[in-house]
């Protein structure tokens, strides 16, 4: 097998359940040109973690009289299972807390990064809460982030991406009891990244950056790459395995950037590409700090990012009506997958209406299963439920035939990893389906005309002959409807995208249609 092409996704933080626009953020996108590839006979390594050891991990314990280990566990079980449920099937989800390993893996990364003088001590100011008697830092701190002026935790801000130390953040808080911090110089263990300076400038030039990424790392080499703080005085993650700090722990951003090497294995054969996807807010993370670690190993990895910025929940919309669990057990995986991906938060941010969700539902209903249900109900009553002994043919088809061959153009470049573009692939798809349909529809009445019988049977194979390929073609965005009509038509599920995958059922294949609605339910 050839060197695989590497999907990450962010790590989510395990202090809380998947909402939807997780799932309109990387997961759903990123198992799509998962899916793709692979269908392609590409080798494709997708892999992701949980940040059990993030602050706000320990930030909801305190607040709910917890162990943060109970808070992690419980939550890393829910995300998984939402993942499994919304159909992203990644190769390895690491567990830091349960991974064989990973914990002394990363312990002995940050040691020789220590050794080789990467990481090297500072004394700096860090905001302290004299009430909780607690260093604060992420998500402990709250106050003004002092380059774009939003709210921010401490550590780094998810609205302009850049980060803090802490003590510059202004007027800041203590996240648990609300104190005015103090600031106080603390020793801590930072990443200069000054010394990378012209390494990631190169780096940045020829990674084709999205604009606001290329903004941003543009805008940190002109002010002067910072220096970030990779350990804290705190009781919550893994010991930073450095004589002189004792009771410092390993920062959830650095951690994150060594799970995405852990999750791959930089021992074995290094991918051929990467390909990062990961909110705006998380940016810094995938674009600046895991090249570092990359670097520092003399790493040089050809790499790609897919950002996507927020999906803001609008106003008035109660916590429970956005969670993945609930929305996925209401609409099923095709309309929930098929709804963020076009709403997904791509160059602004974009709102979550629920009567949106509801549309991308009654387009799947409306549309696709009605289309569907006509056709098998046809085939059933004409061809007592096998496929018609008839080439595809019919009023209308070469025009038709011509558009799909078209359509999966589109949609081989949608799909791809070079002009990725999921949006456009179920616009592509939905045009397609109702042209499918109008077909159908101008054919039917074939079946009325006396003077010559049969007339009917080459557009029914016609139909087949696109519901095969739609099982194939539609398979990245909604993969449990598409493999629940392959099943239906006696075809193999997860073909390429491609015009070959038009081919109808061979003529006497008896059909075997579900009992409700093939897409969604």
């Amino acid at each position: 097998m050839s060197t695989p092409v590497w999907i990450t996704a962010t790590p989510p933080a395990t202090h809380g359940e998947l909402h939807i626009g997780h799932l309109a953020g990387p997961y759903v996108a990123a198992d799509v040109l998962t899916r793709y590839l692979r269908a392609e006979g590409e080798a494709v390594r997708f892999t992701t973690g949980t940040a059990d050891h993030a602050s706000s991990v320990e930030v909801r314990a305190l607040r709910h009289h917890r162990k943060p280990e109970e808070v992690a566990e419980g939550y890393r079980a829910a995300i998984t299972a939402d993942w499994l449920r919304s159909g992203v099937e990644f190769d390895h989800i690491v567990r830091p807390r349960r991974d064989k390993g990973y914990g002394r893996w990363v312990q002995d990364l940050f040691a020789r990064l220590f050794a080789q003088g990467v990481i090297a001590p500072r004394t700096r100011l860090l905001p302290y809460c004299e009430p909780c008697d607690r260093w604060l830092h992420g998500a402990h701190a709250t106050g003004t982030c002092p380059h774009c002026g939003a709210v921010s935790d401490g550590g780094m801000c998810h609205e302009c991406a850049r980060p803090n130390d802490g003590g510059d953040l202004i007027a800041a808080r203590c996240a648990l009891c609300d104190t005015p911090a103090v600031a106080r110089r603390c020793r801590r263990l930072y990443v200069p990244l000054e010394p990378f300076r012209e390494t990631l400038a190169e780096y940045w030039a020829t990674a084709g950056l999205p604009p606001r990424l290329a903004a941003l790392c543009e805008s940190l080499v002109e002010d002067g790459l910072p220096d970030i703080a990779v350990g804290h005085p705190a009781e919550w993650g893994l010991r930073v395995p450095v004589e002189g700090f004792p009771d410092h722990r390993i920062d959830g951003c650095f951690e994150a950037a060594a799970m995405h090497l852990f999750g791959y294995d930089v021992k074995g054969p290094l991918p051929r590409r990467a390909i990062h996807f990961c909110g705006f807010g998380h940016s810094f993370c995938h674009a600046v700090l895991l090249p570092v670690l990359l670097l520092a190993q003399d790493i040089k990895l050809p790499q790609d990012f897919n950002v996507n910025e927020s999906y803001v929940i609008e106003e008035g919309v109660q916590e429970g009506n956005v969670w993945a669990l609930d929305l996925l057990t209401e609409y099923g995986s095709d309309t929930l997958r098929r709804h963020v991906l076009q709403a997904r938060p791509l160059g602004r941010r974009t709102v979550f209406h629920r009567e949106r969700l509801a549309a991308a539902r009654r387009e799947l209903d409306e549309n696709w299963n009605s289309w569907l249900s006509r056709l098998f109900a046809a085939v059933r009553e004409e061809c007592a439920g096998l496929a018609p002994q008839a080439l595809p043919g019919g009023t209308g088809w070469e025009i038709l035939e011509r558009r799909l061959h078209r359509g999966v153009d589109d949609l081989r470049e949608a799909y791809g990893p070079d002009a990725f573009d999921p949006r456009r692939a179920v616009a592509v798809l939905d045009e397609m389906v109702r042209s499918a349909a109008d077909f159908g529809h101008v054919n039917a009445h074939e079946r009325c005309r006396p003077s010559t019988s049969c007339r009917h049977l080459p557009a029914l194979a016609a139909q087949l002959a696109f519901a095969s390929a739609l099982s194939a073609w539609s398979r990245p965005v909604m993969p449990e409807g598409a493999d629940r009509l392959a099943a239906a038509l006696q075809v193999t599920p997860g073909r390429p995208v491609d015009w070959q995958a038009l081919t109808a059922p061979l003529p006497g294949t008896r059909l075997a249609p579900p009992s409700g609605p093939v897409f969604g339910f």
